[in-house]
């Protein structure tokens, strides 16, 4: 893989897991309104951060922006694994890296995600990484 000639992929923000969450909220509030409460709030949090928070895809890393100001940057030689948690409804991306795990929301264009995932960190590469080193 040449990483010099990927192109920087900025995603586009997505408000269906914050939607998400605030629809589940909605028979809490029915029951009681204390119930409701935490989990709207939960998605208020949610809708914030995507509307926020920028995810960009460059030729060596993924990196976070809030603003134009970037809050972290993880490098692709440093990732081990990742995965998109429920594919039909993508809320969740899990990836580990060397020292680090990590858990995101999918705030952002699922489809596009998933192929800059693919394109840059491959699977196969992390499976033939892990046997060379064991």
């Amino acid at each position: 893989m040449q990483e010099t000639s990927l192109a920087t992929v900025r995603l586009q923000p997505s408000f269906a897991v914050p939607l998400g969450v605030l629809l589940l909220s909605g028979p809490l509030w029915w029951l009681r309104w204390w119930l409701g409460l935490p989990l709207s709030l939960f998605a208020l949090f949610l809708a914030v951060q995507a509307a926020t928070l920028r995810l960009e895809f460059t030729a060596t890393a993924l990196d976070i922006y809030r603003g134009s100001q970037q809050i972290r940057h993880f490098p692709y030689p440093q990732w081990q694994h990742w995965e998109v948690f429920w594919p039909a409804f993508p809320v969740l991306l899990y990836f580990r890296e060397v020292k680090n795990i990590h858990f995101l929301p999918i705030l952002f264009d699922a489809k596009t995600l998933v192929q800059c995932l693919q394109e840059r960190c491959p699977r196969t590469a992390f499976i033939s990484t892990v046997r060379n080193d064991g």
